[in-house]
């Protein structure tokens, strides 16, 4: 799953992600990932803006934490910011990378098939 306001970026992984045969829910608001959760996403990894209008990044992550979303699931923050603000360090135990935007298309694709693997072992 992708949460970015961005149609753009969206977009974009969408693409990236086609020739890889990996399917890519996007959504544009950390309340839509939530919804999408309570109907049933698991055992996925999901790409998380921090920048959104109404309930960013960090937000959403804390309810994917306090709806017991988060077994099964891989948070992956990618982001414009360079620095993680403070709200990090609360949550760093429950998200595996911060990428920045612009990415490197091949080096997420790689990261996100290594988050496929782990998640296969479990």
């Amino acid at each position: 799953m992708v949460v970015d306001d961005d149609p753009y970026i969206l977009i974009a992984l969408r693409e990236l992600f086609k020739p890889e045969n990996m399917e890519v829910l996007a959504v544009t608001k950390g309340e839509d990932c939530i919804e999408e959760l309570k109907k049933g996403f698991k055992k996925g990894v999901i790409l998380m803006d921090i920048m959104m209008p109404g309930m960013d990044g960090w937000r959403t992550i804390e309810e994917i934490i306090n709806q017991d979303y988060l077994d099964g699931n891989i948070i992956t923050m990618l982001t414009a910011k360079d620095i993680p603000d403070k709200k990090m360090a609360n949550l760093k135990a429950y998200i595996t990378d911060y990428i920045t935007k612009p990415f490197d298309p091949e080096k997420l694709v790689a990261l996100v098939k290594d988050y496929f693997n782990r998640l296969e072992k479990n």
